[in-house]
């Protein structure tokens, strides 16, 4: 691989303008819209920069060359913990640098997100509207929140196994267990919930 020296100030630039694109068109740029972006001449100039980009993290690939995104989004200062409980005093202390993808996603190309309708796993917290990040090559266990297929509907529930015989079952008590008649495939296993307040 032909790794450029670059500093990471100016690899964060490059960084940026990736996410920026990938951001407004919702997938990653081509090469050829890459020498346009960055006001390149020649390919080998963009190739040169996305494998500085890969080497550092930034941008990964997947099992068949495909850049995809890693982690693009800049880092946010962790200040600590906050109780929960009863209130403490707390002093503003920068303790590290988080970046949200790095931290919720282990698995990038087998990771996706899903946008959540209905209220049948209200009761697990996860509310209408709520995206959650699915990782698709785990094996669910008992108790695991899956995407699953049952009998060709796709669905959100809690994966139950017990003495050999698989239920989904709802968080919410409206609903009743479902169990599989012919077919259930798991598409993932749910792995976060993300919910913005504003």
């Amino acid at each position: 691989m032909i790794v450029c020296v670059m500093d990471r100030e100016k690899l964060q630039h490059y960084a940026d303008t990736v996410q920026a694109f990938y951001r407004n068109a919702k997938r990653m740029p081509s090469y050829s819209e890459l020498l346009s972006v960055w006001g390149f001449k020649s390919k080998n100039s963009v190739f040169k920069i996305l494998s500085a980009l890969v080497s550092k993290g930034f941008l990964q690939k997947d099992h068949t060359g495909r850049i995809i995104s890693s982690r693009l989004q800049k880092p946010v200062r962790l200040l600590g913990c906050v109780q929960a409980g009863f209130p403490s005093p707390a002093e503003e202390e920068t303790v590290d640098l988080m970046s949200l993808d790095e931290y919720l996603i282990t698995h990038p190309a087998s990771t996706f997100l899903l946008k959540v309708e209905g209220d049948s796993m209200t009761g697990a917290g996860i509310m209408p509207g709520d995206l959650i990040l699915v990782q698709k090559n785990l094996s669910p266990k008992h108790g695991d929140i899956v995407v699953a297929c049952v009998d060709t509907e796709w669905t959100l529930k809690y994966f139950e196994q017990r003495h050999g015989k698989v239920r989904l079952r709802a968080a919410n008590k409206k609903y009743a267990p479902i169990s599989p008649r012919q077919e259930l495939i798991i598409g993932g296993v749910v792995i976060a919930n993300v919910r913005k307040y504003k």
